[in-house]
């Protein structure tokens, strides 16, 4: 909570006059620092929570801001003539001790308030960093002290782990978990690991950094004094910064275990690679004569990066081959990392996709001339890159006969056999397996020339819904112009390692009990149609759910929550108007963040009823869907996800 800015002198002299006839009340008086008027010395956050009471009415909680150095805490009563000194009566300086944040941390980590901008950002000249999880709260909240080059996702850092299940606090010599760092901590021999120290305490396995070394470990119902925390903190942070004094060259690091021929180059690449942004892909596409939503980016880069399948559904023409084109184009280097395959209505069976034996010449193999069966070849190959395949109309055929295959070795890790004999023919090998840095996008249109698909396919897949706004379409018209994709080739380049980086973890913050509880609310309705998920699709909705806060952390927990429901859950929904109507009154009231009792006549029929930026709407996408759902199955009495 920030302090109100409204607090004036006079509400700080009414604060005095309290403390003056009340005196300090327990755990009120402050630690580090006074404040200093008309000669007396008072608690600075007890004066600013005090004078708020005289300013709006109510004490402010003193747990919701902090004080120290350049605080607005301290800022308030210094323009008000308050001097800050301290307590042991020398003036505030900028090597103020860190245990007052500490003891911050730990109170907030109790709480599920995830902000940090109230925690100072500098100490002893590192990078501060805090965390109380993305979206939702983290198990393990964390602190890190940084010094360039190093980052928390890629580097070495003293940091505080929060073990909070077992009231844990852990002073690290913290190793990133994502990329391998740019140089080492030395002489840690001696050291323990974190995964060591709970195997030898009977603490199982650490959810989280098990490959970081102990430096302290403290129990946080018995905390040390402050002046042993700064002692502690200041020699660890001596450590690191002689470390770094003496620039250890990033390469005997980064390459020790390469047997690169070039290894200079190979620096080059790896130094030029950047975080993956999509609000690069935004700008890029949009100089390219495509617009397009930065949440449905964020909704399609996240998607991929859970499951490597992704179906875009919804009105013919609104975008979503061009979407896949436009990404695969801008984030490859090469055109032969992606191929766009239109599926054929008589397509029976994987050798479209796969190609097959020649029945009479059996020293020969026929590969699809689409060139799937090289691109998944030469994939394997190079798993530095990533590859696309885009099959255009996916369900002009029945999906699950010619990509049964595929669906199968996405899952299992298996092999497809092509054919008995081990030797090579025409290039094509004997067996093909699914190499991680392939991606499928399948686009899908639902008229009376296509096919719907059977849960099996929709399950291994995230499902997103294509929709044009009357907004989106005035802007088109005004500013139409053909699109041209070479403006995109090989833009986003420099962010593949981050793609991919990203799409290959599994290791991930679980959500917190509220989102769960969503999911198996869903669950229950949903399986009164026998639409109900299983355990694969809820372990992916919590990927999903991360990954979202990793594209983007300012989408809200509700919004993410809003995207996992739309494309993980509703798309297997359908049924007669006497089996879905109940169902889909139901699953409305969970968007609502309050019961509506008539949400027919209030939400379903009322044709002005605003589905976005409506506080009273909680999940707006999928509130949307589930209305339109519910039209379309009182007018026709019969409806599905897709005809929606």
């Amino acid at each position: 909570m920030s302090i109100p800015t409204n607090i004036t002198h006079e509400h700080l002299e009414k604060a005095v006059e309290k403390i003056d006839k009340e005196g300090i009340p327990a755990n009120g008086d402050s630690q580090y620092y006074d404040a200093k008027f008309n000669e007396k010395l008072y608690p600075p956050k007890l004066l600013v929570s005090y004078a708020n009471y005289f300013a709006n009415g109510e004490v402010l909680d003193r747990r919701t801001f902090r004080g120290g150095l350049d605080t607005p805490c301290f800022q308030l009563l210094e323009r008000n003539n308050f001097q800050i000194i301290h307590k042991n009566g020398s003036p505030m300086s900028e090597n103020d001790i860190f245990y007052p944040e500490l003891l911050n941390f730990l109170e907030q980590s109790k709480t599920g308030n995830l902000k940090t901008k109230h925690y100072r950002d500098r100490f002893k000249g590192l990078k501060v960093k805090v965390s109380f999880g993305q979206g939702f709260p983290a198990r393990i909240p964390w602190i890190s002290f940084l010094m360039p080059p190093h980052t928390t996702s890629e580097g070495i850092y003293p940091g505080l782990l929060y073990y909070k299940d077992i009231n844990m606090l852990i002073l690290s010599y913290g190793i990133s978990e994502t990329n391998e760092p740019p140089m080492s901590w030395p002489e840690l021999g001696s050291k323990k690991t974190i995964k060591h120290f709970f195997k030898e305490k009977g603490l199982g396995e650490p959810m989280r950094y098990g490959d970081s070394y102990i430096f302290k470990v403290y129990d946080t119902t018995n905390l040390p004094d402050a002046e042993q925390f700064e002692k502690d903190l200041q020699e660890i942070i001596g450590i690191y910064k002689d470390v770094n004094s003496k620039k250890e060259i990033i390469e005997n690091n980064l390459f020790q275990k390469t047997e690169a021929k070039d290894t200079s180059a190979k620096i080059y690449n790896i130094l030029k690679q950047e975080k993956l942004r999509t609000s690069n892909f935004l700008e890029d596409a949009k100089a390219g004569g495509l617009t397009f939503s930065k949440k449905l980016i964020d909704r399609f880069v996240a998607s991929l990066v859970t499951k490597p399948f992704v179906i875009l559904t919804g009105l013919s023409g609104s975008g979503k081959t061009k979407l896949a084109q436009a990404f695969a184009t801008w984030i490859c280097d090469d055109k032969e990392q992606f191929c766009i395959v239109p599926v054929g209505a008589d397509w029976t069976n994987r050798e479209p996709l796969l190609g097959y034996s020649n029945a009479i010449d059996h020293e020969e193999y026929v590969k699809p001339e689409n060139g799937i069966l090289d691109l998944l070849i030469k994939a394997k190959e190079e798993e530095s890159k990533p590859y696309f395949i885009i099959l255009d109309e996916m369900n002009l055929s029945h999906v699950e006969r010619y990509f049964a295959d595929f669906l199968s070795i996405m899952e299992s890790g298996q092999d497809i056999t092509l054919y008995e004999d081990d030797q090579e023919k025409n290039g094509a090998p004997s067996k093909v397996s699914w190499p991680k840095n392939v991606f499928i996008v399948g686009t899908v249109n639902i008229d009376e020339t296509t096919y719907m698909f059977s849960p099996k396919v929709l399950d291994r897949a995230n499902t997103i819904e294509f929709r044009i706004t009357a907004e989106e379409m005035k802007t088109f018209l005004n500013n139409n112009s053909k699109p041209d994709l070479s403006v995109l080739h090989g833009k986003g380049a420099k962010m593949v390692a981050d793609f991919l980086r990203i799409s290959s973890n599994t290791v991930y913050e679980k959500p917190n009990n509220s989102v769960n509880d969503t999911l198996l609310n869903f669950f229950i309705e949903l399986k009164k149609t026998g639409a109900e998920f299983g355990y694969r699709s809820g372990a992916e909705i919590h990927q999903l759910l991360y990954n979202l806060s990793v594209i983007n952390m300012e989408l809200q927990e509700d919004e993410k929550v809003d995207i996992a429901i739309m494309q993980k859950l509703l798309p297997k929904l359908h049924g007669s108007r006497r089996k879905l109507v109940p169902i889909l009154k139901t699953l409305g009231q969970f968007c609502l963040a309050s019961s509506n009792e008539n949400i027919e006549k209030e939400v379903f029929l009322k044709s002005d009823f605003s589905f976005i930026n409506n506080d009273s709407v909680r999940y707006p996408l999928t509130l949307e869907k589930i209305s339109r759902m519910y039209n379309g199955v009182v007018e026709n009495g019969f409806a599905s996800y897709a005809e929606a």
